[in-house]
This record gives C-alpha cells, sequence and structure tokens, in this order.
C-alpha cells in the first residue's frame, strides 16, 4: 500500500518575490544607475537654489546703494564710459550696455542651450510630455499681459504690457527647495519646463515687439554667422573656442539690423550641436560650463546693475502708479491664475495629463511660484520703457511683486502640501540606501 504524499504548495518564484525582503547590497546597482541619471538634474537644482540666495542679496544691496547718501555714485558706476579704440576706430559704451547688451548675451546662449537640449531629448521632445507645460506657459503669460493693458492702458504705459509675463528660474527653484519634501520631482521637472517655455516665449516678444525696425543687411550678416557655425560642424570642429568667431559675427548681425543683441546668444545656442562627440554633447558641456558662471557671476551682476530703483524718483501716481499695479497684479494674480485656468482646461479636454502624483494643490503652488519675475521681468522692463520715472515704477512692481510670490509660494506650499512619505518598496530603498552610505 502506498501513501501518497500531500503535493506541495510552489513557493514563491523570484520574480515574484517580495521586494521588501532583498539585502541592502542588492539594490546598490540600481542606486549607481539612478544618481548617474539625476545627477545632472540635480546639480542644476542645487546652482539655482543657491543663485536665488545670491540673486537676493544682490537686488537688496542693489536697493541700498540707490536709495543712500552714496546713490549718486551709484548710477554714476554704471554710467561710467568704457572706450575702445583701434586706429582710426573709436567706441564708447557704459558698464551698463556691457552688463545688458553684452554679458545677457551668455545668459540667453545659456537659455538657448537648455532649449535645444530640451527639445531634443527633454521634457519637450515629444508632444504628449511637451503639451503641459506649453499649455501652462501661454496661460501664464496671456492673463498677466491681459490684466497689464486692463490696468495700465494709456498709450504711454501699455508699451509694458510683456513685463509680468515672465518666469524668474532660480527664484522659483529656491522656493520648491525650501518646501522640502513637500515638493514631488516631478513637479520640479514640470517647473523647469514650464520656465525653459516660457524663457522662449519672453525670447520671441523680445524678437518682435521690443525691437527697432529691422535692417537686412544686419539680418544676411547674421544669417553668414549662422552659416559659418553649421560649415564648421560639417567639417567636424570641435574646439569651442573656434565658435566664438562665428558666435561674434551673429551678435554684431543682428545688433546692427535693430534687433536686441541678446537674441544673437539663443541663436547660437539653437545651433549648438546636442548629439555627442565624444562621451557629451558639445550643448550639455557648454551648458555645466557655463551655468555656474552665469548663475553665481552674470546674473548678480545684473541684478546689481537693474534692481537699484531710486524710490524718490518713482512717480506713485498716473501713469507711474498704473505701471506698478499692473505688474504687480499681472505677476501675483494673473500668473497662478493664467497657469491653473489653462492646467484645467487641457486636463479637462484630454489634451494633456497632470504627471503622476500631481493634483491641483501641487498646480496652485506651481503657479504662485512662477509668480516670480526679477532677471527676466526687469530685464523686459528695460527695453520697454526709456522715461526713468516709467522704468524705475514697473522696476518696484518687479521686485515687490517678486517679494510677495516668494513669500505667497513658500506659506501656500506649507499649507497645502504635506511632506512626501515613501511606502513599501520605495521606503525599504531608502533605508536600503542610507544603509549602504553610512
Amino acid at each position: 500500500m502506498t501513501t501518497e504524499t500531500p503535493a506541495r504548495e510552489p513557493g514563491p518564484t523570484p520574480a515574484a518575490a517580495d521586494l521588501t525582503s532583498l539585502p541592502p547590497e542588492a539594490w546598490e546597482p540600481l542606486f549607481r544607475v539612478a544618481r548617474m541619471a539625476t545627477r545632472p538634474l540635480e546639480r542644476f537644482l542645487r546652482i539655482e537654489a543657491a543663485s536665488g540666495i545670491l540673486l537676493i542679496a544682490a537686488a537688496v544691496a542693489a536697493l541700498a546703494c540707490a536709495n543712500s547718501p552714496w546713490a549718486g555714485a551709484w548710477a554714476h558706476l554704471w554710467h561710467t564710459p568704457l572706450g575702445l579704440r583701434v586706429g582710426d576706430f573709436a567706441a564708447e559704451r557704459s558698464l551698463e550696455w556691457l552688463v545688458n547688451d553684452c554679458l545677457m548675451v551668455i545668459f540667453f546662449f545659456v537659455v538657448g542651450l537648455e532649449i535645444r537640449r530640451e527639445i531634443h531629448s527633454g521634457e519637450l521632445s515629444e508632444w504628449r510630455r511637451a503639451a503641459l507645460p506649453v499649455i501652462a506657459a501661454l496661460g501664464g503669460v496671456i492673463v498677466p499681459a491681459v490684466i497689464f493693458l486692463v490696468l495700465a492702458a494709456a498709450p504711454e504705459t501699455r508699451r509694458g504690457w510683456a513685463v509680468p509675463t515672465a518666469t524668474d528660474i532660480a527664484f522659483a527653484v529656491g522656493v520648491l527647495t525650501l518646501l522640502g519634501k513637500r515638493v514631488p520631482p516631478a513637479l520640479r521637472v514640470l517647473l523647469l519646463a514650464l520656465a525653459v517655455i516660457d524663457d522662449l516665449i519672453a525670447i520671441v516678444i523680445i524678437a518682435l515687439f521690443y525691437s527697432s525696425g529691422v535692417e537686412p543687411r544686419g539680418l544676411v550678416m547674421a544669417a553668414l554667422g549662422v552659416v559659418l557655425v553649421f560649415a564648421l560642424r560639417a567639417f567636424g570642429v570641435r574646439r569651442h573656442s573656434l565658435y566664438l568667431v562665428p558666435g561674434v559675427v551673429v551678435w554684431a548681425g543682428i545688433s546692427s539690423a535693430g534687433i536686441h543683441p541678446t537674441i544673437a546668444g539663443v541663436v547660437i545656442g539653437m545651433v549648438t550641436p546636442v548629439v555627442p562627440w565624444r562621451g557629451v554633447s558639445p550643448a550639455e558641456h557648454l551648458i555645466e560650463v557655463l551655468h555656474p558662471w552665469v548663475a553665481f557671476g552674470i546674473m548678480p551682476v545684473f541684478a546689481l546693475a537693474n534692481a537699484g530703483v531710486s524710490l524718490t524718483g518713482v512717480s506713485f501716481e498716473g501713469a507711474g502708479a498704473s505701471i506698478a499695479v499692473g505688474v504687480m497684479v499681472g505677476l501675483v494674480l494673473g500668473k497662478p491664475i493664467g497657469i491653473a485656468l489653462a492646467v484645467a482646461l487641457a486636463t479637462r479636454l484630454r489634451i494633456a495629463l497632470l504627471p503622476v502624483g500631481l493634483t491641483r494643490r501641487h498646480v496652485v503652488v506651481l503657479g504662485v511660484t512662477a509668480g516670480i519675475g526679477f532677471t527676466m521681468a526687469l530685464f523686459v522692463a528695460q527695453l520697454a520703457f526709456t522715461d526713468l520715472a516709467l522704468l524705475g515704477a514697473a522696476k518696484l512692481g518687479v521686485l515687490c511683486a517678486s517679494a510677495i510670490a516668494m513669500a505667497a509660494g513658500l506659506v501656500i506650499g506649507r499649507t497645502l502640501l504635506r511632506p512626501q512619505v515613501a511606502t513599501g518598496a520605495a521606503a525599504t530603498a531608502d533605508e536600503a540606501e542610507r544603509s549602504t552610505t553610512q
């Protein structure tokens, strides 16, 4: 008589095993790959957050100097003439011109590089991924512009309609960084993509509305510079310094064409190769090299040169008041309203979907922090107004709006968002990573 042993239930296969039972060492290869993949973004965010703090310090210093007993010397400093003489050729410009028309070209060059990278392989490489930040950015531009035109409709003031349409990514990222674990990674990525689109829209606005009559010969000269860039690429020239020659040609051509010379930086950035030559692409390499110089050098110097508003010279009546109020309301209220409405409409019509893990509360925080205009808003104000009183009112509106939006972003973020808590396998992974790093 044979007895049959009861059939043993099959155990869990390795694929179905509980991930939480894996030892910490098993997670290390995955952590290493994840760190390599996210290191550029983390480095970018760290630089932007620190740059935001430095920008605040520079703006406060400029305001203090412009309203101190040394205000005259401070203004004279930025209008100090700088001359260049070669034989019979002589040129003389101010220090302020050097900052706004030359150093800011490098800033816009990095912006062009970032736009090019995002279009090639980032958040803007596919329509499904790009739809939400594109639509949100458009809403964040249209609504503030309309609000400004309603509040400042006079002929001498409406030229500043584009001032409240910009977002300062350094300050915005700084606010999200201060919110800590309340901000999921998807919200940071969405903010970066939205800021890139914002910059692109601002560039188009500057080229179309804040440039003088276009001179065709200048455009031909700029086009020859771009052709020279493509020729160097075709011949396999990899030394970055050689690309300075066509860069200068493009800058000179665009400047002589009557278009603001900073557009030259965007043009050169957009034609920079993004396909790797050796290991890393030229665009990625240039971003890595130039971004710290822009964040910690050019942007603070720009703030020192342009954020110094003398309160004694600002008129809070008539045109000046309408400009200041229009800029403040446009940035503080128009930006979040425009972004929230655009996102709601896009998701309702199924044109775009919110990233996983994001809710309407995150969109509200995104819109409020996008209301921090500062660098680009000050730059557009400089182009929009030649009258010093109106320019001062616009700058004061930008500074006040940026301060209010920063404070509101922190308060609303801490109120609406809860700290992210890792659960399940993710929590075990975090514990494993901590144990391996101890």
